[in-house]
């Protein structure tokens, strides 16, 4: 939802859903996927493989996770540079580029790159987001050099042909096309997401708005490439059953002769104030109602009190954690006003964050129904705290959802990343279980009065168009 990807050779809907963990759940399915049963030398002796950090001269950083389990090497190079600093007519333009670094460079031809890591018996994918660009390469350990030897030439030696350059735009447009201008619901979130964020790159798709991309042209992404893409400003995470020391000897090879270049200011996106509750009613070829609800608020890295951001993602898990959860237990299999809702602290962003509820009614059950009753939920919380056994439920989420994460290599390179070009510490989960721990249900109530307020509030209905003979049978009636 947040993020776009491009399909090379691995199916994009692995590292969509993977997308869909890291940036809608925020710290309850990342961050807070940490062990709050275990104590803090526990965690960190028997449950983190072995990381690495060091820089190379031309300011590139290099993330190194030891993980002998399987001979399998995971390279990814993000770049901090995403659709959130794009200006006025440039949007998407982050996508674009991404899409060209599949193409021509000074000693590959379009096509060259895939077939590389195809007869290597590699993957590889790419994907932008509102703060970063990332690309990745999986293969058998011993294929290391080759993947940084590819990334480096992406990095310094990239090409765009105006003839392939066009010919990608037509690519770019129909999966607008496909993805949002033909899909009801993905174009009722784009449309949301336009007043939950005003007046911020939040505010506009990350693949861009189709009027835009149409009047691109080659200089365009050529100057984009220019200004972002350079060892200063990408890291560069190697997960899997590698050494350390053979990949500094690789990184330094492949890497260490690109020049060193100023890294452009990147200002930091922030709400300039509390905008008021805005409303947005759609009528649209959706299927169902859906219900959109968000609360702009404090992220970990803008919160004047980072104890603030563990309660919110506490207070996510309360609403919305399991069969158990608020939600499920209140709206959906109580009075059966919901087919579903859910809840989603966007905590972790470069920017603010986002509280974001959605859910789809019943039949019979109306959009302001559903909206009072997510309110009554809320209103319960900021009024009577909740139980201590609710926030041990979702600890004991939190605790399980780290172990099976912990079993995916990719997912573990994915985090390194994820948290390096946001600008927060990868060591985060050291401090994990005593920060979470310190959240009492007076806390999970506090953040709820302070934030989960109408001024802070946007809210979209999305209703099904009704076609008119239904409408005239139902006049009838």
């Amino acid at each position: 939802m947040l993020m776009r990807t491009t399909r090379h050779t691995r199916p994009a809907p692995v590292m969509h859903s993977m997308i869909r963990l890291l940036t809608l759940r925020g710290l309850r399915l990342l961050a807070l996927a940490t062990t709050l049963c275990l104590p803090t030398s526990v965690w960190s002796a028997d449950l983190v493989p072995p990381t690495h950090e060091f820089t190379l001269d031309n300011g590139l950083r290099v993330l190194v996770r030891q993980d002998h389990r399987a001979p399998v090497a995971v390279v990814m190079v993000w770049y901090k540079v995403g659709s959130i600093d794009e200006p006025p007519g440039m949007t998407g333009i982050s996508h674009m580029l991404e899409h060209m670094l599949f193409k021509d460079t000074k000693h590959l031809s379009p096509g060259d790159y895939s077939s590389l890591v195809a007869r290597f018996g590699g993957q590889s994918n790419a994907f932008t987001a509102y703060e970063y660009t990332g690309y990745y390469q999986q293969y058998e350990a011993t294929r290391l050099p080759l993947a940084l030897e590819l990334e480096a030439e992406r990095m310094a030696h990239l090409r765009i042909d105006d003839d392939e350059f066009f010919r990608e735009l037509q690519v770019v447009l129909e999966e607008r096309r496909q993805r949002t201008d033909d899909n009801p619901n993905a174009l009722a979130w784009e449309k949301f997401t336009g007043i939950l964020s005003p007046g911020q790159g939040y505010a506009h798709p990350i693949i861009g708005w189709r009027q835009e991309i149409q009047q691109y042209q080659p200089e365009m992404a050529e100057h984009w490439y220019e200004r972002w893409y350079m060892p200063g400003n990408a890291t560069l995470v190697v997960a899997g059953d590698v050494d350390v020391d053979e990949v500094r000897a690789l990184t330094e090879r492949f890497f260490g002769a690109i020049p060193a270049r100023d890294v452009p200011a990147r200002p930091e996106p922030r709400q300039a104030d509390i905008a008021g509750e805005r409303r947005l009613n759609l009528v649209m070829p959706v299927q169902v109602p859906t219900l959109y609800m968000g609360w702009n608020l404090p992220s970990l890295l803008t919160a004047e009190d980072t104890h603030e951001f563990y309660a919110l993602s506490m207070l996510s898990g309360i609403l919305d954690g399991g069969r158990s959860a608020r939600f499920q237990r209140n709206l959906v299999r109580g009075p059966r006003l919901a087919a579903g809702v859910s809840a989603n602290y966007r905590g972790l962003a470069r920017g603010d964050g986002a509280f974001i509820v959605s859910g789809t009614p019943t039949p019979g059950t109306s959009l302001d129904q559903l909206e009072a009753a997510v309110e009554a939920e809320i209103r319960a919380i900021v009024e009577t705290p909740p139980d201590v056994a609710e926030l041990d439920r979702v600890r004991a989420q939190v605790l399980s959802s780290h172990v099976f994460g912990q079993d995916s290599l990719f997912g573990q390179a994915m985090e390194l990343g994820y948290l390096s070009v946001l600008g927060i510490d990868w060591r985060l989960r050291a401090g994990m279980a005593e920060a979470l721990a310190a959240v009492t249900p007076e806390d999970v109530s506090a953040v709820a009065r302070r934030y989960l307020t109408r001024e802070r509030r946007a809210v979209a209905f999305v209703e099904p168009h009704v076609a008119p003979d239904t409408a005239q049978e139902t006049a009838d009636e």
